[in-house]
């Protein structure tokens, strides 16, 4: 098929390989490059990458809104658009000028976890599967017709980064199946239930502050839900630490947030119920430390104490 592909993170470069190798990719549409790192110099997306990788024009415009880029769509004469995390809205206008449509992979078992953080929320929920959802796209925010679904395991030590991975794999066959349904008429649309919907708002760091009154539960959830971004914290007197890793820990009942033991693997945290082990640790303008390595150069000990929000 004649496929524009639209996407700009990791997550829809993983879709946009699979697709080169069994499609026509007529061109690729990906956000802007942006400013990042210290020198704050200007990077492709990695769609953008790839896709220069393999020769395939590429175009990013600020806006789908722009008559003079809809029509250069229409001119692409495509089957199908393909979008993936573009980060762009798609006007009805463009919804409208692939011969069948724009088809959107998203990262959730749609309807549950429309929105822009399916993956973190799915984890911070504790919810213990998720998947992904190939969607005919409408005006809606992920309310299309549902195509196409495929289960994913969230597994106990699973972190947004990993869980990211897995579902990227799993989208990228998702929409080679569906492409292939498509082909032979073998597509069945299903319309969402609105009624059990949940929204994946938009991540913010400061929601990432551990609150130590809480259940030792969600605070694990909430560090394997907010690695690598934006990455779990707390307050330690003055200093801010990051913490990339923990488990449930053990011992005796304390005000939340008292380390009330240490060991060679983790620091246990009180919490307003249970405890927090943390095991990987990282003070500003530090690496990421294991607890044995941390405590040398942050001594922290039994009797100390994070404070709660």
């Amino acid at each position: 098929m004649d496929i524009i592909f639209a996407g700009t993170p990791q997550f829809a470069a993983t879709a946009l390989a699979a697709l080169i190798k069994q499609h026509n990719i007529v061109a690729v549409f990906t956000q802007p490059d942006r400013p990042s790192g210290r020198g704050m110099l200007l990077n492709a997306s990695p769609v953008k990458q790839l896709a220069l990788q393999y020769g395939l024009p590429v175009l990013q415009p600020p806006t789908l809104k722009n008559e003079d880029v809809q029509q250069t769509i229409t001119g692409l004469n495509a089957d199908v658009m393909v979008v993936a995390a573009y980060g762009l809205i798609l006007p009805k206008a463009v919804l409208q000028l692939p011969r069948h449509g724009c088809l959107n992979i998203h990262a959730s078992l749609l309807p549950r976890w429309r929105g822009a953080a399916p993956i973190q929320r799915a984890i911070l929920a504790g919810d213990t599967e998720t998947g992904v959802t190939i969607m005919q796209m409408d005006e809606g925010l992920d309310t299309g017709d549902m195509l196409l679904k495929r289960v994913c395991t969230i597994e106990a030590n699973d972190t947004s980064m990993s869980l990211h991975d897995k579902l990227a794999e799993l989208g990228a066959q998702a929409i080679i199946e569906a492409l292939q349904d498509m082909e032979h008429g073998n597509l069945h649309p299903e319309h969402q239930n609105s009624q059990q919907a949940t929204y994946a708002s938009k991540l913010t760091k400061a929601e990432a502050q551990l609150d130590w009154t809480k259940d030792a539960k969600q605070l694990e959830l909430a560090v394997r839900g907010y690695f690598p971004f934006p990455t779990a914290y707390a307050q330690f007197g003055e200093t801010t630490i990051k913490i990339l890793q923990a488990s449930l820990g053990s011992g005796k009942e304390a005000a939340a947030g008292n380390v009330i033991a240490i060991d060679k693997k983790r620091i246990h945290v009180a919490c307003g119920k249970g405890v927090l082990g943390l095991e990987i640790l990282q003070k500003p303008g530090a690496k990421a430390l294991p607890v044995a390595q941390f405590i040398q150069s942050f001594p922290v000990k039994v009797g100390d104490r994070f404070s709660t929000n």
